[in-house]
């Protein structure tokens, strides 16, 4: 098999999301982001308060769902939406069960200084052990769970209390690999949301003979219909589409104004995105690894080569550093899930992708995709400076353990 890498970025032609490389060796999400540097944002800004106006209450009301966590880009989101849009929003929030310290700070910072009512969605923790496990085994993630209930919980409150508008940040196809124009104005999509945010399984394709889950485990993890979308005339648009994105100056802002906390973070050089989470830069990043031959830390790299605030050679440099550092938390993993290492160890080899893991005398030799990639040795004065760009602005933790709330106990 002939795997083609983009000539500016690291993404490769087996990229999970599809991904285009052209006759000019750029791939299709380098092109996109091209528009960044020729957009005229203030028009696209004004284009999204155009689309806003028909959904300002007159009275007391929400004006909108905005879906948050106590990481990611939720306080660049609900500050535009505040602050900048002036909307009255409400927040929602599903209970992922992984929760550390500083995701639970963060959260209850975000509700204080934007004066906002939030909706917290608390799943019973043993109907959670349940998919877990079940989705590792079927799908190698563990992750399943987290991510249904992040992308059905604002539709279905949206559906409830009848406030149509959602607002997300920005589109994961869009920014990695060009999936679409930031001038398509992508809405969210029942189907994006099987395919690929839930990697081609929604809840109906999980009971089986086979498994102990029922219709009663995967109530709450189920998304509308269709026709009640139409019917209630719930859209869903990313900001990312009206505001040139940047994480990484986006959420310098946020420390700054909001006290945002972060945290180092095992995998990878980024200090600000997913420190909610026990899991997400640990297990969930190594089935990563396991199943597409790379992992975080070269979305991060990607990203950060289009911005041009590191070389191509030092991006490599990263990838090798460190995709493949031991994760930790696993023996916290275990416990709530009620398995031992070894049945873990078991279960997650079986999504082993032969074509970046060969086995040789019981041991795995990796031969991912960043075994294809070579660099010049060269790092220029700005590669140098770059892992120390990012801001640590930590938050005093005093366990170690997943921190939960509601029913999670």
């Amino acid at each position: 098999m002939k795997i083609r890498f983009c000539k500016n970025c690291l993404y490769s032609t087996l990229h999970p999301l599809g991904i285009t490389i052209f006759e000019n060796g750029l791939c299709s999400g380098c092109v996109i982001h091209q528009e960044k540097n020729k957009l005229n944002w203030k028009s696209r800004w004004e284009q999204l308060e155009k689309i806003i106006t028909k959904y300002y209450k007159s009275s007391n009301e929400y004006d909108c769902i905005v879906p948050v966590t106590g990481a990611q880009d939720s306080f660049f989101i609900v500050y535009n939406v505040v602050k900048k849009l002036g909307l009255k929003p409400l927040l929602v929030n599903h209970n992922k069960y992984f929760n550390t310290e500083i995701g639970i700070h963060n959260l209850a910072n975000l509700r204080i200084k934007f004066n906002c009512d939030i909706l917290y969605q608390n799943i019973n923790p043993e109907t959670v052990r349940k998919l877990t496990k079940n989705s590792l085994i079927k799908m190698g993630s563990m992750y399943w769970p987290v991510i249904a209930g992040n992308t059905s919980f604002p539709v279905n409150i949206a559906k409830k209390y009848k406030i149509p508008l959602i607002i997300w940040g920005a589109h994961q196809g869009l920014e990695q690999v060009g999936m679409f124009s930031h001038l398509h104005n992508i809405e969210m999509t029942k189907r994006y949301r099987k395919d690929h945010d839930l990697m081609g399984f929604d809840e109906s394709n999980l009971i089986s003979n086979f498994n102990n889950l029922n219709e009663k485990d995967l109530y709450n993890f189920k998304y509308p219909s269709l026709e009640s979308i139409y019917r209630n005339k719930i859209i869903g648009i990313y900001l990312g589409n009206y505001i040139r994105w940047d994480p990484k100056v986006q959420h310098e802002k946020m420390i700054n104004k909001f006290d945002y906390k972060t945290d180092y973070q095992n995998r990878t050089f980024e200090k600000y995105e997913n420190t909610d989470c026990y899991n997400y830069m640990n297990i969930h990043d190594l089935l990563k690894l396991y199943k597409h031959g790379y992992s975080k830390v070269t979305d991060h790299v990607c990203r950060e080569i289009r911005f041009k605030r590191i070389s191509r050679d030092y991006g490599i440099k990263l990838i090798k550093k460190y995709e493949r550092k031991k994760i930790k938390y696993l023996d916290l993993f275990c416990e709530w899930l009620g398995i031992d290492n070894k049945s873990l160890e078991f279960s997650i080899n079986q999504h082993r992708n032969p074509i970046f893991w060969r086995k040789i005398d019981n041991r795995f030799q990796f031969k991912g995709l960043s075994t294809l990639l070579k660099d010049s040795g060269k790092i220029t004065s700005k590669d140098s400076k770059f892992e120390n760009s990012y801001v640590l602005n930590p938050f005093k933790t005093t366990i170690k353990k997943y921190v939960t709330f509601g029913k999670g106990v």
